[in-house]
């Protein structure tokens, strides 16, 4: 299914000019400080989260992907102002015949892509800001960069962990302290029984409670004896009958087989694209949508378009039939959960919950999305104050009645009503 009309592959061309743009030399405009201004940095900062969430899916900075790569694009561009003027009604420009637009289409395969005619003037000197920034570190520096910032994580996560190895030399440890302890109490025993048979004055009585023998079935004959067995067993039995009751309905690990075999770990993880370019509403709505079949297509259009796999997203378009995908992650109806409370206003990362997702061939639930995991997570999340004025007087009372941090628990994150209503 390749796509050959201008007209319908507009996006791709947008996709690498929305990066061409560069700062205007102009006092008016921001520019890159001597100093790396506060101002600067939002500006690089708003661009690389554009970037990733819109342009890292096809483009890198310093290598060829589905499009080119971006590293000095500016230089290649006719001028800032066609860019921005192709950005916004990119149609008109290719229609109108333009050399470079044309050239740079037929060269990278007439690939469709998807079309930003919303993007800003501003969102579009922020993106060229941060690819400004990412050229002038080169290749060797970000790929550096990458590896230390990897190894940081490596260790923080590690941090306090005790390996496995570790335990099993700890336990056998103490398992060889409670028999030196046995030994030394059974040592002393023998001592105290010679001491006590030394003494003239011992009546017969205490004579043969000092000398009186013991054998294991009589003991385990005993009532004492009988008594700890049974209560043994029957505290087994109840914790193995409350873990399997306390297991139903959790579903972690669940890894069903899907009707099309899509891996997070080439998509996400290899080829990093962004969790919500396919997942267009984890930002925005409670649910974070499961991508039509127009959103392979950005793509599949002219990759991998042989593959078996592939061909069951052309056979579901052409009869008009959706993917009958097959959902991993499901709450009960009873509880309410909203992917934008959470993503967007929370800051959590899709990690943060559904696990090393760009690590997974085949999707599974990494967490038990149980009550009490919801709960503890309240409990122990704090909450991102800084810079919304919606907080600043409930930080105000927080603050002068408890010196920790406010916590999502603080602000009715445990009532009841804010997931069951």
């Amino acid at each position: 299914m390749r796509l050959t009309d201008p007209r319908l592959s507009i996006a791709f061309i947008i996709f690498f000019f929305c990066s061409l743009a560069v700062f205007s030399q102009d006092e008016e405009e921001p520019s890159a400080s001597s100093d790396g201004g506060a101002t600067d940095e939002a500006m690089v900062s708003a661009g690389e989260s554009l970037f990733n969430g819109n342009c890292k899916t096809c483009h890198r900075i310093h290598q060829k992907l589905i499009g080119p790569a971006l590293a000095n694009v500016e230089e290649r561009a006719p001028s800032i102002e066609w860019i921005k003027n192709f950005i916004w009604n990119s149609q008109k420009v290719i229609e109108s015949g333009d050399e470079y637009a044309v050239n740079l289409y037929n060269e990278y395969n007439q690939t469709q892509m998807t079309a930003f005619p919303t993007f800003t003037e501003e969102e579009i000197m922020s993106i060229l800001a941060y690819i400004r920034v990412e050229t002038e570190k080169g290749p060797e520096q970000v790929a550096a960069t990458a590896t230390d910032e990897g190894a940081a994580t490596s260790d923080a996560s590690g941090e306090g962990a005790i390996p496995a190895k570790y335990l099993t030399i700890i336990l056998i440890g103490l398992v060889v302290v409670l028999a030196l302890i046995l030994a030394v109490l059974v040592l002393i025993m023998g001592v105290l029984r010679r001491f006590l048979n030394q003494r003239a004055d011992m009546e017969e009585g205490e004579a043969e409670m000092v000398n009186a023998t013991w054998s294991l079935g009589d003991a385990l004959r005993s009532k004492p004896a009988v008594f700890l067995v049974t209560f043994v067993f029957a505290a087994i039995a109840f914790k193995f009958v409350i873990n399997g009751l306390f297991s139903v309905g959790v579903q972690k690990d669940y890894a069903p087989k899907q009707p099309i075999a899509f891996s997070h770990k080439l998509h996400a993880g290899q080829y990093e694209i962004d969790c919500q370019y396919c997942h267009t509403g984890v930002r925005k709505s409670k649910s974070a949508n499961i991508p039509s079949p127009n959103i392979c297509m950005n793509c599949h259009t002219s990759i991998k378009t042989e593959s078996p796999e592939i061909q069951k997203i052309y056979a579901a378009i052409e009869n008009d039939q959706p993917i009958e995908w097959v959902r991993v992650h499901n709450l009960p109806d009873l509880a309410y959960f909203n992917h934008a409370q959470h993503v967007q206003v929370g800051g959590l990362e899709c990690q943060d919950c559904h696990g090393p997702i760009e690590e997974m061939e085949v999707v599974k639930q990494h967490s038990l999305l149980t009550m009490g995991w919801c709960i503890d997570c309240h409990r122990k999340t704090e909450l991102n104050t800084k810079g919304n004025d919606y907080y600043t007087k409930l930080v105000e009372l927080h603050e002068a009645s408890d010196k920790e941090a406010l916590k999502v628990e603080d602000i009715g994150g445990l009532e009841c009503a804010k997931c069951h209503y």
